[in-house]
């Protein structure tokens, strides 16, 4: 009896490891731009602890599937088809997390060109902010994962003063607050961060917050958004000036408070800010720069106040650094490369979140947005 005891008190650690544990093993959901060689989205494995890639499969028929989002059971994937200037649908698929299949449920109209999707945690309704056209649109989702019809389209108006890029409206992503009581979409037409109040059983299920907007700065372009994970703070990345906006976050209610630029002093080259997101625990921010500079840019967060310290500059092994994933571990970054057609691998030092180049690379022709789902 005293022998099983012991065996049992030396198994309870393991159990509850067991129970605990985080994935290691991810699929990598990649869209690209379809123009080329690559045609539709494709999986591939990736083995956390040997950095081992692989490719398992991918389904065509989709044109430019340039961004994806993955629903929270990790059962379905949706994605935006940007199949001409003004136009394109969103498309719905059933995941296999086990074997990285995909298989097509249906589309609808996304009534603009669109740029960005999004869904909530409860799987009820997605969101499409369509860059063509201003508008975002809202889905109800049924239960098999499919869309159904549209239930909103709110459309975007204004412009602001760079007249070959913001002659109108154009939405660039739609984001929840982490408690999913607002929404907030970004607009590089207006320089406007929209902020809506969402209801998911409501008939219309968002409406404007009592704060509805705030003003970014005149031409700097608004492009994509991250929450800190307790939504106190919003950091917003703005696509034509190349810098990061700091609000704080109370009720709806967005509060400027730093504004941090990803590149140098005296800088002269092209500016195309893409893409921005936070290390799993919340210490470090990266934000990436196409153009001339091909970097991920790394900032320190502060814990207790939001706000940035710049750390260090990397290149992105590759051109026009478009999206960029880290694992949920916070191992790996993962930076899809437009126009040199490779993903490149970089290994992050958890304690510094500094960046180190490994030699894993994808070879895929316009890589556009990747995202990570557990495999095991």
């Amino acid at each position: 009896m005293k022998k099983r005891l012991l065996l049992a008190l030396l198994l309870l650690p393991l159990f509850c490891l067991s129970q605990g544990k985080i994935a290691k093993v991810y699929n990598m959901v990649i869209g690209t731009r379809t123009h080329g060689a690559s045609d539709g989205i494709y999986v591939y494995r990736f083995n956390i602890e040997s950095g081992k890639i692989t490719y398992l499969n991918h389904v065509a028929g989709i044109a430019n599937p340039t961004y994806l989002c993955v629903s929270a059971n990790n059962k379905f994937i949706y994605a935006v088809s940007d199949k001409s200037i003004g136009s394109g649908n969103v498309y719905a698929y059933k995941f296999n997390a086990a074997t990285g299949q995909l298989d097509s449920l249906n589309n609808r109209s996304a009534f603009g060109g669109p740029l960005y999707v999004s869904v909530d945690k409860a799987q009820k309704n997605l969101f499409c902010a369509n860059y063509q056209g201003g508008s975002l649109s809202v889905y109800p989702l049924n239960a098999d994962g499919s869309l159904g019809e549209v239930s909103q389209v709110i459309q975007s108006s204004g412009n602001s003063i760079n007249r070959l890029r913001q002659e109108a409206p154009h939405l660039q992503s739609a984001i929840f607050s982490p408690d999913e009581k607002h929404l907030l979409t970004t607009d590089l037409g207006t320089d406007r961060l929209n902020i809506y109040k969402y209801n998911a059983t409501a008939q219309e299920v968002l409406s404007p917050a009592p704060l509805p907007f705030v003003n970014g700065n005149p031409g700097y372009g608004p492009r994509h958004a991250v929450f800190s994970g307790d939504g106190r703070f919003v950091y917003m990345l703005q696509e034509l000036s190349g810098t990061i906006t700091v609000y704080s976050f109370n009720k709806g209610r967005p509060r400027y408070m730093q504004l941090k630029s990803l590149v140098p002093d005296g800088f002269r080259g092209n500016i195309q800010a893409a893409d921005i997101h936070l290390s799993p625990d919340g210490r470090f921010l990266y934000a990436s720069n196409r153009g001339t500079a091909n970097e991920i840019i790394q900032f320190a967060v502060s814990k207790a106040t939001g706000m940035l310290t710049f750390v260090k500059r990397y290149g992105s092994q590759g051109r026009s650094p478009r999206n960029f994933v880290i694992d949920p571990t916070g191992s790996y970054m993962l930076v899809s490369n437009q126009f040199s057609n490779n993903v490149s691998v970089f290994a992050i030092d958890k304690r510094s979140g500094m960046l180190k180049p490994t030699t894993a690379k994808i070879n895929i022709d316009a890589p556009m947005c990747i995202r990570f789902v557990p495999a095991d």
